[in-house]
């Protein structure tokens, strides 16, 4: 399991990273893990997911 910190799913979706924590707030991309400071940081592969199937429905 590959994990990405905010900035980076922020920048492979193409959107603000305050947008990547609502997301996260709003149970839209489970966080996979918690870094030390109590960021989340989420699976690269649900990333992904999330990316296509929101392409599917029109953009994130």
């Amino acid at each position: 399991m590959s994990l990405m910190t905010v900035n980076q799913v922020a920048d492979f979706l193409g959107v603000k990273d305050v947008r990547v924590i609502r997301l996260e707030r709003e149970h839209l991309l489970r966080a996979a893990d918690k870094d030390a400071e109590g960021n989340p940081l989420f699976d690269k592969t649900d990333v992904e997911k999330y990316k296509e199937i929101a392409e599917r429905l029109g953009g994130i």
